[in-house]
């Protein structure tokens, strides 16, 4: 009886392992389309990963707009003075609007490339099957996401900036800041729309689709083309995958930092009681020019050290769950590419 049990639980752990059991428990599942697996998919990737990472990422942005407290302080610092001010949920102000974002931002992205890959196999065959096709599917599918979503990537960035001292502390803390503090997500867009209507909305979306653009190619790049060389026998191993996805976030993010940077201070300038002699950026261009001249070509990296220590995390836990959720939901294997299924 107990080896009966034991080749009963053993078979049930084999199965959770290699998804056959959590296969049986999704089988209502089935009769959804394609597209709206990959959209459930990417969605509980983007959100995983995004809630692992955002003390580092509420970091990040203090550093990026140069909030008044934090220019000097190291990550280590930074982090014990958001915990003295603002307690352990100071560490995920703006993730909620973060993970609102990320959730249709992230299932847009992941379902939108699977497609314009299909469109671009099917349409441009001179393309070829090979990594070109990850490359631009991945740009325009980085592009799409960003245009649907970039107001709540706005809010998100108008609520991690502002330092307010939750704990009774007296620290000038408390007027960084010369407006109101905005009191969620919905008192952001409401306050931008009125102030700006949908351009305010919309304000510093220039530098995001021109990273976005070559940065989530790359990234789609790079991920699908390190898969490739890998052996089959490895293809499905969770290590391989993390490892593919942190170097496709390590190459990828390093060549667009710097809009990312001009992207941050844009969305924040009103805030800032002394926009460096109360200049606004214009455009990317001017932003990374501006930014260079009067604050130092260093600051257009600023946080680009802690961004590395984050986005590795993200970029590969992303990946991973996202191809662990098609594997669970039974998408297909892609076809008419000579790339290795990623299911």
């Amino acid at each position: 009886m107990g080896s009966s049990q034991g080749s009963s639980l053993s078979t049930n752990m084999a199965g959770f392992v290699d998804g056959s059991s959590a296969r049986r428990d999704v089988s209502y599942l089935d009769g959804l389309p394609v597209y709206v697996k990959e959209l459930i998919a990417g969605g509980a990737a983007g959100a995983f990963a995004k809630t692992t990472v955002a003390p580092l990422e509420r970091i990040k942005i203090l550093f990026q707009t140069r909030t008044e407290g934090f220019r000097s302080l190291g990550v280590h610092q930074s982090l014990k003075k958001i915990l003295k001010h603002e307690g352990v949920l100071g560490f995920y102000k703006g993730n909620g609007a973060s993970v609102v974002r990320i959730i249709p931002y992230a299932a847009l992205h992941f379902m939108t490339y699977e497609q314009y890959r299909c469109y671009l196999l099917d349409n441009y065959p001179i393309i070829g099957t090979g990594p070109v096709v990850d490359l631009l599917a991945g740009s325009a599918a980085g592009g799409t996401a960003v245009l649907c979503t970039y107001p709540l990537d706005l809010a998100r960035t108008k609520l991690a900036y502002q330092i307010v001292d939750t704990r009774g502390l007296k620290s000038s803390s408390r007027s960084l800041n010369a407006q109101a503090p905005y009191t969620g997500i919905k008192n952001v867009l409401g306050t931008v729309y009125k102030e700006g209507g949908v351009r305010g909305l919309y304000r510093g979306v220039g530098p995001t689709l021109i990273g976005i653009l070559p940065y989530a190619g790359l990234k789609f790049y790079i991920y699908e083309e390190l898969k490739r060389h890998v052996p089959e026998e490895h293809q499905k191993s969770i290590g391989m995958r993390l490892s593919c996805g942190a170097l496709a976030g390590l190459f990828g993010q390093t060549f667009t930092y710097p809009l990312d940077v001009v992207r941050r201070q844009m969305q924040v300038e009103h805030l800032q009681s002394s926009m460096h002699s109360g200049a606004r950026y214009r455009n990317s261009w001017e932003g990374l020019t501006t930014i260079a001249r009067n604050q130092g070509w260093r600051q257009l990296f600023a946080g680009l050290s802690i961004n590395y220590i984050k986005i590795v995390p993200s970029v590969a836990i992303g990946f991973t769950a996202y191809d662990i959720m098609k594997s669970w939901l039974k998408i297909p294997q892609r076809q008419k590419s000579g790339s290795a299924s990623a299911a």
